[in-house]
């Protein structure tokens, strides 16, 4: 059984870099977060009807990506962003989640969440909304309590690079 792994936590935490690095060391798959390439090529602002296209192709992508992942019998596939980031965000931004990520939320299934901490320098990019670090730490306590409040287990993850890596491995195994 591939058992799916979900790496969450506010922009720039290293969640992309240890889906990567998860994948390299367990030799499995991992899904890209969709909304990157989407927002790099929408060429606006991105609206809260986008986020619903990109949730839908967040989930369209984690769906093949883990067909390939059982076809080649890997025991892990390593996900970057769920639907609780599409909650956040959507919550964050406009105020209000729609039903087609909070139904997603309660119908997917996953064997763990690794929630990364802020402890990771900032790095800017096109994309990012949110440098200051007070607001990246609210942020990080809405994942909290969203992972608290589910049955999933879930780890943080903090630390350096090479902790985080060690950190999340030990993690997967006790999922």
């Amino acid at each position: 059984m591939t058992k799916k792994i979900v790496v969450i936590g506010p922009e720039s935490t290293g969640k992309s870099t240890l889906c990567q690095q998860l994948a390299a060391a367990t030799d499995c798959l991992w899904v890209p977060e969709f909304a990157r390439d989407f927002l790099h090529t929408l060429g606006r602002p991105y609206t809260e009807s986008d986020l619903l296209t990109i949730a839908a192709g967040q989930l369209n992508l984690e769906d093949e990506i883990f067909e390939q992942a059982k076809a080649k019998g890997h025991p892990y596939l390593f996900i970057d962003t769920d639907m609780y980031v599409m909650k956040v965000w959507s919550e964050f931004v406009f105020h209000r989640c729609d039903s087609y990520i909070l139904n997603a939320i309660a119908t997917r299934s996953y064997q763990g969440y690794l929630l990364c901490h802020t402890d990771l320098p900032w790095v800017a990019d096109e994309l990012r909304e949110y440098p200051d670090l007070a607001t990246r730490e609210k942020l990080w306590h809405i994942y909290h309590d969203a992972l608290v409040q589910q049955s999933t287990p879930w780890h943080l993850i903090s630390g350096t690079e090479s902790e985080r890596l060690a950190n999340a491995l030990k993690a997967i195994r006790s999922f």
